[in-house]
């Protein structure tokens, strides 16, 4: 039988158009020579720098910044002794450059080992994706004073792109608290008045688009002309804002408790409960223990991974941002903003207070840089 590296053109490309990530993609293309050399870099563009004007007509706009939170792991021939996986968030607004980001926040990394490659091989490690986030910019500077579109979003938004790159739909929550919409030829966000309530987050599961206001109000949004919003669960009466997570296949919804507020501003992170969907019903279920997952609650993104994977981690937990753990001067600390919560026993605090848990995130381990992976 011949050799992978004479495995017909064709079927190689076919291949490589199944595959879901781009991590998948570069994996594939590092199997030999002729395949890097035959495998495009990307086969499936994400829309970038497309224009979302505001509409008092002025000529600024934005455009789509795509992060993918992945699971990095040691090859599994390789002993591992120590913490055998490391999260990171990778942004490639250029392609072929890449940025870390801290995976719950939008701050880039800084203080990196003094021997920390500056050209990252990925290809070394076994790479999973967690979850996507993607996050609105401005193309260019946004005169003082301009409001509308320009100062959007409150933190969430989800996308959708065809296959072929050729059509997306990206939903977004405005300034106001309304849903936005933005589709493949449209030349502005279209608002959507239909939510009672401020909506809280948004996230893109199974196929379809899910908002869930701040009251827990859950809706379902067919992107159609007009767009249709079609109620999956109600209000659940508690906290102070709901947040989406996928987790093993299921959608859940944890509530977050504040009770301080410094200057209108700062808030303290006090209980979470969590929920999960029942689509049959039409209602949040809540439960109390996640098993041996956790979730993770960032500024611009959520996602969940199995805790059994990160050495030292237990599961049943939950990281979050919180601006009360924000330090004056420290705001490029890895740990910065990030806290943690026990489903089990409601032991709760800044990640710094808690070493195992927050070497998932910072740190990288010695394995991540050394030179003698096998």
């Amino acid at each position: 039988m011949a050799g992978w590296s004479q495995l017909p053109k064709d079927l190689l490309l076919l291949i490589a158009q199944r595959l879901n990530t781009r991590f998948d993609l570069l994996s594939l293309r590092s199997v030999c020579s002729s395949w890097h050399a035959f495998i495009p870099y990307s086969l499936h563009p994400l829309p970038s720098r497309f224009p979302i004007l505001p509409t008092n007509g002025n000529s600024w706009g934005l455009y789509l910044s795509s992060r993918r939170i992945l699971c990095l792991r040691l090859p599994e021939s390789h002993c591992q002794s120590t913490i055998n996986s490391w999260l990171i968030k990778v942004e490639e607004d250029v392609p072929d450059m890449a940025h870390l980001v801290n995976p719950l926040s939008t701050f880039q990394f800084r203080h990196f080992p003094p021997n920390f490659p500056k050209n990252f091989e990925f290809s070394r490690f076994r790479v999973f994706e967690l979850g996507r986030e993607y996050v609105l910019q401005y193309m260019n500077h946004r005169p003082s004073g301009e409001a509308d579109e320009g100062s959007l979003h409150k933190g969430k938004v989800t996308f959708s792109c065809a296959s072929n790159g050729d059509d997306f739909v990206m939903l977004t929550i405005h300034v106001s608290g309304k849903l936005a919409l933005f589709r493949h030829g449209n030349k502005k966000l279209t608002l959507i008045d239909d939510m009672s309530s401020p909506c809280d987050d948004l996230i893109f599961f199974k196929g379809e688009f899910y908002a869930v206001d701040n009251t827990g109000r859950t809706v379902v949004v067919a992107i159609g002309s007009p767009p249709v919003l079609s109620l999956v669960a109600d209000s659940v009466s508690g906290g102070n804002k709901k947040s989406l997570v996928e987790s093993n296949g299921e959608l859940l919804m944890v509530d977050t408790y504040f009770d301080q507020v410094i200057h209108g501003i700062m808030e303290r992170a006090v209980q979470f409960k969590v929920f999960k969907l029942d689509q049959m019903k039409r209602v949040w279920v809540e439960i109390e223990n996640l098993g041996d997952r956790i979730l993770f609650l960032g500024e611009k993104s959520t996602f969940s991974a199995v805790a059994s994977e990160f050495c030292g981690c237990a599961g049943n937990c939950i990281y979050y941002t919180n601006s009360f753990f924000f330090p004056c001067g420290q705001e490029d600390d890895a740990y910065t903003g990030l806290g943690i919560f026990n489903l089990e026993n409601g032991n709760m605090g800044p990640l710094s207070s808690f070493p195992d848990y927050a070497k998932v995130i910072w740190p990288p381990p010695a394995w991540v840089y050394s030179d003698n992976i096998v």
